[in-house]
C-alpha cells in the first residue's frame, strides 16, 4: 500500500537566532533531525517522501539534504517529491498584503501535497525527533483504517516534550474514554518547575496552574488521508472569508485548529496513539547540544547504525 511521509520544512526558526534551523547538523556524519524521522518512517512502512519548502529555500535544502536523501530513498525504492507553499498561493479574489513576511501556517503547508499526494500520510515538523514507535502506530492505523474521515496522531507525554531552556507551547489532548480526540487545548508558557517532592523531580506548569506531567499533547505528527484536501482547500477560502485587514498580516491557517472545525462538525476523527519515545527539537539554539547529545546517545544504544541508512 502506497502511504506517505510529508515532512514541513517551510519555516524560518525566528528563535533559534536566525538562519534555517532544520539545516542545522546533529547527528555523526552531518544527519538533520528530519534524517532520523526520515529513517524511522521508511522503516515503519511509509514509501514516498514529500518534502514542503519554499522556492527560496529549494538551492540549499537540495545542496544540504535534498539530493543526498533522494539517492539514498531511491534504492529503498522510496520515491521523493516536492511540494512549494508561498504566501502568494491562496484563493482567487484574496489580496495578499504587501507588508506579509510569512506563508500562511500549517494548514496551508499540506494543502500544497493536494496534487502530489493521493495516499495515507502522516505529517511531522522537519525540526522535530520523534521516535520510532509513533511512526510504526500511525502506519498500523492508516493501512489498517478504511474511512476517509478517519484520521490518527501520535499523542507525546508532556514531560517528554519540554525544553530545559525556555518556555514552550504545547497542544494539550482532550479525549474520550475511547482515546478519541475531542480537541487540542493550545498552551502557552509550559514550563519545567524543579520539585524535589514530585513524581519526576520536577512540576509541568502554564501561567502557574498546575499540568499533569503525564498528559498528551499533540506534536504535529498527524496520519491523515487524501480526501482531507478538499476540506483543507474549502476551510482556506472560509478562513479569508473571517480574516480581513490587519489580521491578514499575521494570522495563519492551522492544521490543528482546523482539524478541530472538523471534529465539532462531525466530519472527522482522531484516534490518539500515545507514545512512550522522547520528543526533542531545536526549538532555542541552547538546545542543539542536548539534540546532538541524546542522538549520540541513541546511536550508542544501538537504536541507529553509525551509518544511519545502511539498514534500509
Amino acid at each position: 500500500m502506497k502511504t506517505a511521509l510529508v515532512v514541513m520544512a517551510a519555516g524560518i526558526g525566528s528563535r533559534f537566532g536566525g538562519g534555517i534551523k532544520q539545516l542545522e547538523p546533529v547527528g555523526l556524519n552531518g544527519e538533520l533531525i528530519m534524517d532520523f524521522s526520515i529513517h524511522d518512517a521508511v522503516k515503519a512502512g511509509f514509501n514516498k517522501v514529500v518534502f514542503i519548502i519554499r522556492h527560496d529555500l529549494e538551492e540549499s535544502f537540495r545542496e544540504v539534504i535534498g539530493d543526498r536523501i533522494e539517492a539514498v530513498l531511491k534504492q529503498a525504492g522510496v520515491e521523493v517529491a516536492y511540494a512549494f507553499q508561498e504566501k502568494d498561493e491562496v484563493p482567487e479574489g484574496v489580496s495578499v498584503p504587501a507588508d506579509r513576511k510569512k506563508p500562511w501556517g500549517t494548514g496551508q503547508a499540506v494543502l500544497a501535497c493536494k496534487d502530489i499526494v493521493d495516499c495515507p500520510f502522516v505529517v511531522i515538523n522537519a525540526d522535530d525527533y520523534y521516535g520510532r514507535e509513533g511512526f510504526k502506530k500511525v502506519h498500523e492505523y492508516l493501512v489498517n483504517s478504511t474511512d476517509p474521515s478517519e484520521y490518527c496522531m501520535a499523542g507525546f507525554v508532556i514531560r517528554n516534550t519540554l525544553s530545559d531552556n525556555g518556555a514552550v507551547t504545547r497542544g494539550v489532548c482532550r479525549m474520550d474514554s475511547d482515546s478519541m480526540l475531542t480537541y487540542v487545548d493550545e498552551t502557552t508558557g509550559i514550563v519545567k518547575i524543579p520539585d524535589a517532592d514530585a513524581k519526576y523531580g520536577f512540576r509541568v506548569e502554564a501561567d502557574g496552574v498546575n499540568i499533569d506531567a503525564d498528559s498528551l499533547v499533540s506534536m504535529n505528527m498527524w496520519g491523515l488521508k487524501p480526501e482531507l484536501f478538499a476540506k483543507l482547500e474549502k476551510g482556506f477560502v472560509e478562513f479569508f472569508d473571517k480574516t480581513k485587514g490587519e489580521a491578514l498580516l499575521k494570522a495563519e491557517y492551522l492544521l490543528p485548529m482546523y482539524i478541530d472545525e472538523l471534529i465539532k462538525a462531525g466530519e472527522a476523527t482522531v484516534k490518539v496513539l500515545g507514545t512512550d519515545d522522547k520528543w526533542f527539537g531545536v526549538t532555542y539554539k541552547e538546545d542543539k547540544p542536548l539534540v546532538v547529545e541524546s542522538i549520540r546517545k541513541l546511536i550508542a544504544d544501538g537504536v541507529y547504525a553509525k551509518e544511519l541508512y545502511s539498514d534500509l
